[in-house]
C-alpha cells in the first residue's frame, strides 16, 4: 500500500528548494541501485523554480546526467519552442545546462510535428514511445522514480481535469480538447499511468492551492479531483508551503 507524507515549509523559495534537493537524492539513490533513473517533469511557476534550483545544487554534480531519462506528464499542444509548453520552459531553466543524453529527453509531440495538429495521434505517438522503453514483456510503460506534478486550484493534475472526459481514459496517454484551462487543447498522461511510479510527488503553493489540497488529503473523490486520485506504488509525497497547506490538517503534516 502506498505511504502518503505531508511536508509543509515556509514558502515557495524554501519549497523550491527543498524539492530541488529531494530530487537530486532520488536521482542518485536510483543510479547507485541500478545504473539510471527516470523522472516525468511537470510544468509551471512553481516547477520552473525547483528545476531552477536544482542547478545550484552542488549535489547535482554527483548525478550521471547522460543515464537520466526525462518524461512529461502533460504538454500544451503547440508549436515546439513555444514559450508557454512545458518542455521549453523546463529546458531554459535547466536542461540546457546538462550534459544529457538527448535520446533520453522525451518531449511530448509538438503541434508542428510529424502529426501536425492531431493531438490524438500525437498522444498515440507518445505513447509508442513510452512503450518502447519499457522492459520486454512487462508492460505498455517504463519504471518511473518519481513523477513530479503540479496542482491547479481546481484540483487538476497533468491535464487531467475535473469532471472532464479525460478522466475516463484508460490509455496510457489522451489528447485532451477543450481544457478549461487554455491553451484548449494538450496531451496528458492518464490517471492510470500517473499510478505507476514508484513515487507521485504532488507540488503545491500559494493561498489558491489551499482548498483543493485540503480536500484531496482528506479524500475528495478523484473524478471531481484528480490530485486526489495521483497515487505513487511506494509513496505519495505533498509537497507544499504554509499557505498552500492552510486546509490540511495539522495531524496529517510531516514537517511545518
Amino acid at each position: 500500500m502506498s505511504e502518503t507524507v505531508v511536508v509543509v515549509v515556509p514558502d515557495a523559495d524554501i519549497l523550491a528548494s527543498a524539492v530541488a534537493a529531494r530530487l537530486v537524492v532520488k536521482i542518485i539513490d536510483a543510479q547507485a541501485e541500478r545504473g539510471w533513473a527516470s523522472v516525468v517533469l511537470t510544468g509551471g511557476r512553481i516547477a520552473k523554480k525547483v528545476l531552477a534550483s536544482v542547478k545550484e545544487l552542488p549535489a547535482a554534480d554527483a548525478i550521471e546526467w547522460s543515464h537520466v531519462d526525462l518524461w512529461w506528464g502533460d504538454e500544451r499542444f503547440l508549436p515546439s519552442g513555444d514559450p508557454e509548453r512545458n518542455d521549453t520552459q523546463a529546458r531554459e531553466a535547466l536542461l540546457d545546462a546538462l550534459p544529457l543524453d538527448k535520446a533520453r529527453v522525451h518531449a511530448m509531440p509538438a503541434s508542428d510535428g510529424p502529426d501536425g495538429d492531431d493531438a490524438k495521434a500525437a498522444a498515440a505517438r507518445y505513447a509508442r514511445e513510452l512503450a518502447a522503453a519499457a522492459k520486454p514483456g512487462s508492460s505498455e510503460l517504463p519504471h518511473f522514480d518519481v513523477l513530479m506534478l503540479g496542482v491547479g486550484e481546481d484540483g487538476h493534475v497533468a491535464s487531467v481535469f475535473p469532471e472532464h472526459p479525460v478522466y475516463h481514459e484508460t490509455g496510457t496517454t489522451a489528447a485532451v480538447h477543450n481544457s478549461p484551462k487554455p491553451p484548449p487543447t494538450r496531451i496528458t498522461l492518464t490517471l492510470p499511468t500517473i499510478r505507476t511510479a514508484e513515487e507521485v510527488w504532488l507540488i503545491a503553493s500559494g493561498p489558491d492551492k489551499a482548498a483543493p489540497v485540503g480536500m484531496a488529503i482528506e479524500g475528495a473523490g478523484p473524478k471531481q479531483l484528480p490530485a486526489a486520485g495521483a497515487i505513487g506504488t511506494d509513496k505519495t509525497f505533498w509537497l507544499l508551503d504554509r499557505a498552500a497547506a492552510a486546509k490540511v490538517p495539522q495531524r496529517a503534516r510531516s514537517l511545518r
